[in-house]
């Protein structure tokens, strides 16, 4: 046998913490571009695989979402859809919404959930979190059909509605509601693998996060100071423009936007960097 050291020995693959916060691994996980749709199908086809109804439910939870919200919002508080039809405003905030309230949660789960798979074998942890974005975004383009259906119907029957050009800005708001939801589960992520009930805590704050957002009202139904204040939540801008292009109710505004787009920018980075600083050594923690 050979008597060569280890620094003698030419390895054709080495398995080591990375040095530097910066180094993302980006090339790495192209790589492993095949075992990141393996994830991508788990994560579609386990959710409703015991199930009853099964993939019916993509459809069935944004419309009783939606009933809701016309009975409790619309009905019972009066509020204004600014003469929007009740089921197309609360459809059109509920499609983007969940988009952001479901790849925030799951991101957030991400050491909790896996340790077991981490502990046993090697692959690039980013990984996860990008299949979380993929197969969200399959489930957003589901309920985003029923949302163009509904739409549809209303247009022909001559509803008081006018989708405009601004559509074609619509992939960058989803771009923009994907950015701001994974970087906030990638900072949650690295949270909850030391404090574990932060989890509840996640979930409890994104609802009422909800409410700080123009999901069930819309922006002119608020005094101007309360509408100056809103403005900085980044979510507002991307909803406000969803709508806009949809409905033709709404305020599509180029300088809160941008300010939306920094801030995904700023949030994505950071948690990027934390993310990439915490699966060094969370295996002991967890």
């Amino acid at each position: 046998m050979s008597e060569r050291t280890n620094k003698e020995l030419d390895w054709d693959f080495r398995i080591q913490p990375s040095e530097s916060l910066f180094r993302l691994g980006l090339k790495e996980v192209w790589n492993y571009r095949d075992l990141l749709m393996l994830f991508v199908k788990r994560d579609i086809v386990t959710v409703y695989k015991q199930t009853i109804l099964g993939p019916l439910w993509f459809f069935i939870q944004p419309i009783l979402t939606t009933i809701t919200f016309m009975f409790v919002f619309g009905n019972l508080a009066g509020i204004s859809t600014d003469g929007v039809p009740q089921i197309l405003f609360y459809l059109s905030g509920i499609t983007i919404w969940n988009y952001f309230n479901e790849l925030l949660t799951q991101t957030s789960k991400t050491f909790t959930e896996n340790a077991p798979i981490f502990g046993k074998v090697y692959f690039p942890r980013l990984i996860l979190p990008l299949s979380k974005v993929i197969s969200n975004l399959l489930k957003f383009g589901i309920q985003f059909g029923l949302f163009l259906a509904v739409l549809t119907i209303f247009l022909v029957r001559g509803a008081d509605v006018h989708p405009n050009l601004h559509i074609l800005f619509v992939p960058v708001l989803l771009a923009m509601m994907g950015g701001v939801g994974l970087g906030f589960g990638l900072i949650s992520s690295a949270l909850t693998t030391k404090y574990r009930d932060l989890t509840f805590l996640i979930t409890f704050g994104v609802q009422l996060l909800m409410f700080a957002s123009p999901v069930i009202y819309p922006m002119s139904s608020l005094s101007p100071e309360y509408q100056q204040i809103l403005w900085f939540n980044p979510l507002t801008s991307i909803l406000e423009a969803f709508k806009f292009a949809f409905l033709g109710s709404g305020i599509f505004s180029w300088v809160w936007l941008s300010y939306s787009a920094a801030f995904t920018a700023l949030l994505l980075t950071l948690g990027a960097l934390i993310f990439n600083k915490i699966e060094k050594s969370f295996i002991d923690t967890v």
